[in-house]
This record gives structure tokens, C-alpha cells and sequence, in this order.
């Protein structure tokens, strides 16, 4: 009996070890961002009937170089995308705080590019980015800080990165109600596709974005 009772505990301990060590690998997987994904309110009405298939929309702005700096230019590239102002004193020096540690993870790697858009274009000239630009130690070649028609920014925010509410979108002449003033980071894919949102202000959810990003890279 004592010889039975050994060989069912030793087979059962034998399926246990079999099992744990060739159990299958949980597989890492991102979602893609549609509009039906995300909140009503922040999406353009013709974009929520179609719903899906979202791609980020083409956009023409000048950078802190005072140079054109189209979608062109992040073609194949996996994208970092903020809404921020230089002048900002409460959220945005602690969320460039943050972009600095995605920048400097990827400084390296041509493959990965920091779309910073001024939500203050009176105010952010090219003039006013660089010397921004310079203060966070950006390499021009990756951290790319846009200004240009406050319409475009406002429109590019709402129909591809999906960060400004129509309410705002309206207010545009009433200087102060207008702002973009979210602490979301924004990743895009080399296919041009929201692949996920991150708090800019949060240490943690940045340092799962370093990851995604790495991730990203490596996809197919």
C-alpha cells in the first residue's frame, strides 16, 4: 500500500514538474487603438463612425530649427507623442522630466522618434523651442519640438492623437480654456497606429513605455 501510495504522490510530483517547466511563455502583446477604443468625447465625430482602421493623419509644422518637419519624416518609425508649452509651471517640466528618460534610453536608435507639439504656438516659436530644446539636453535628430497654426495643432491633437475634447476644440478663441493640458504620452507604431496612452508624470507608467517601445521595435 505504502509502495503504491510513493509511486501516485512521485508520478503526481513528476506531471507537476513537467508542467511548470514547458508551460508555454505568456506572449507580450500591445492593443491597437481605434476611435471606438478610446472616450466619445475626445474623438471627431466622422472618425467615431468609421470607428476603425485609425491611422495617425499627415501634418506639415516647423521645429525648434525652424525647419519643416512633416510625417514623412516618422515613416517606419516607432513615435513618442506629447502636447505641452514652455512656459508651463505645473505638469509639463514633470513630464519632459520623464520624456528625457525615453529620449536618452533611445538616443542611439534611429528607429525611435519624440514628437513634442507646443499647444502655445504665439508664444513657442522655433526661437523659443530651441533654447527649450537645448535645456533638456534634446538631440535634434530624435526629440523633435513642432510649432505652427494653432488650428493644425488643435486638429492633429483631436483627429489622430485623440487628446483634446471637442469642448475645447471650440473654445479656441478664449485664450486659457483652450490648452491641451494632458499629462498623456501617446506611442505610435512604424504602421502609424496608437499602440497605447502613458501618464507623462508617473515614473512607472514611463518606465512600461520604455518597454512597449522596445517591444514595438522588435515587432513584425
Amino acid at each position: 500500500m505504502k509502495r503504491i501510495l510513493f509511486l501516485l504522490i512521485f508520478s503526481l510530483a513528476c506531471i507537476f514538474l513537467i508542467y511548470f517547466f514547458n508551460k508555454p511563455e505568456k506572449v507580450k502583446s500591445l492593443p491597437i487603438i481605434n476611435p471606438v477604443d478610446v472616450s466619445e468625447e475626445m474623438v471627431d465625430p466622422e472618425l467615431l463612425r468609421i470607428g476603425y482602421g485609425h491611422k495617425i493623419g499627415t501634418f506639415s509644422f516647423l521645429d525648434q530649427n525652424n525647419k519643416l518637419f512633416t510625417d514623412k519624416e516618422i515613416k517606419g518609425k516607432v513615435a513618442v507623442v506629447e502636447y505641452f508649452f514652455t512656459t508651463c509651471g505645473t505638469i509639463c517640466p514633470i513630464m519632459n522630466l520623464q520624456m528625457r528618460r525615453v529620449h536618452k534610453a533611445f538616443l542611439k536608435d534611429k528607429r525611435v522618434s519624440i514628437l513634442s507639439f507646443t499647444v502655445d504656438p504665439d508664444n513657442d516659436t522655433p526661437g523659443q523651442l530651441k533654447k527649450y530644446a537645448l535645456s533638456h539636453q534634446a538631440n535634434d535628430n530624435s526629440w523633435h519640438f513642432l510649432t505652427g497654426k494653432k488650428e493644425d495643432l488643435y486638429s492633429l491633437a483631436r483627429k489622430s492623437f485623440f487628446v483634446l475634447k471637442p469642448s475645447e476644440a471650440v473654445n479656441q478663441g478664449d485664450v486659457g480654456s483652450d490648452f491641451i493640458h494632458t499629462n498623456n504620452f501617446v506611442l505610435v507604431d512604424k504602421s502609424r497606429r496608437i499602440r497605447g496612452y502613458y501618464d507623462g508624470t508617473s515614473a512607472k507608467e514611463v518606465q512600461q513605455l520604455i518597454e512597449d517601445i522596445s517591444f514595438l521595435l522588435d515587432e513584425n
